[in-house]
């Protein structure tokens, strides 16, 4: 097995990321130990169009980063990206693409996704 390659999380086993970044209790309000799951579609604003962290859960919530910091950490990345749906994640990966570019994909994909790619 090839040693552990460096990240911005250290050198920590696969197990022990899994179980820890991201979801440390200092970060929430009330320190708890198992971050909840965020149910809310809208946050508060301190005033119109200037949101307090996160505006509207389409964009991202609280559960949502855990998600993302957790798996970049798991993958010895900086960052991640995770989505509502495989459509949305296609449309972001295609809205990058310039023309001439390639797009690698499987036969085991939504229909739509196969003959768009």
């Amino acid at each position: 097995m090839a040693p552990q390659q460096d990240s911005v999380y250290g050198t920590d086993g696969f197990g022990t990321k899994a179980i820890h970044v991201g979801q440390e209790p200092e970060r929430w309000d009330m320190n708890q130990v198992v971050p909840c799951i965020s149910l809310s579609t809208t946050y508060k604003q301190e005033r119109p169009g200037e949101p307090k962290g996160h505006d509207y859960s389409r964009a991202g919530n609280p559960t949502r980063d855990v998600l993302q910091e957790n798996i970049a950490a798991l993958e010895n990345g900086q960052f991640c990206r995770v989505y509502s749906s495989g459509l949305a994640a296609s449309m972001s990966l295609a809205n990058i693409l310039k023309t001439g570019d390639h797009i690698v994909c499987s036969d085991d994909v939504y229909g739509g996704q196969g003959k768009a790619f």
